[in-house]
């Protein structure tokens, strides 16, 4: 980050001239007198508001990132109008109270860079443009090297395979059939024998004999 530092002038009008030469080296700024109060705008849009005089030294900038930190520093509140609810923040300094330069330059510079599209933003973020743009000498175009061609491989020669017995497994046992027991005779028990029936012997007649005669 540059400062210009006041040479000639002393006080207030010293320090507006730092900060005015500040501002207006960024990238696209352009100084405009809206209500009799200096403005710095970049496209259109204000990103400083500048004053000084015999009573006092004042400026606005817009601070998104260190707005909470700003306005606790003893010189410094929310600015007014409803901007200190968009992060805006003045600071104001009276005759005798020097400001200290380097800080309302970063604030110009946070300022800027909330304000200012994105391509310039880029290129004040990358130093400060100059006034006019030297032409860039042209280099030479660097000479390429010949690409290399991979050289040819060889296809490797092949090595028979070495065989390797194969591991013999062990045979699966199978389970022995089971034989059906052969059936033998049942033994044969002899019959009871009954004893026979006995008949009644047949009476026979009995003789008749002769009856003797006397």
């Amino acid at each position: 980050m540059t400062v210009t530092r006041p040479t000639r002038k002393t006080g207030h009008a010293a320090a507006e001239a730092a900060l005015r030469a500040h501002a207006l080296a960024k990238p696209g700024a352009t100084e405009h007198f809206p209500w009799g109060e200096r403005a710095i705008k970049v496209a259109g849009k204000v990103f400083l508001f500048l004053s000084a005089d015999t009573a006092q030294l004042s400026l606005s900038t817009k601070l998104p990132a260190s707005h909470g930190l700003a306005v606790m520093l003893p010189f410094a509140e929310p600015t007014g109008y409803g901007l200190g609810r968009a992060g805006w923040v003045s600071a104001s300094f009276e005759p005798k109270t020097p400001p200290p330069l380097e800080l309302l330059c970063a604030w110009i510079d946070e300022s800027y860079q909330a304000i200012a599209p994105a391509k310039l933003a880029r290129l004040a973020a990358g130093g400060d443009a100059p006034a006019a743009a030297k032409p860039t000498a042209k280099r030479p175009a660097a000479k390429r090297p010949a690409a290399k061609q991979p050289a040819a491989k060889q296809p490797a020669a092949k090595q028979p395979a070495t065989k390797q017995p194969a591991a013999r497994q062990p045979a699966a046992k199978q389970p022995a059939a089971k034989q059906p027991a052969a059936k033998q005779p049942a033994a044969k028990r002899p019959a009871a024998k009954r004893p026979a029936a006995k008949r009644p012997a047949a009476k026979r007649p009995a003789a008749k004999q002769p009856a003797q005669r006397r």
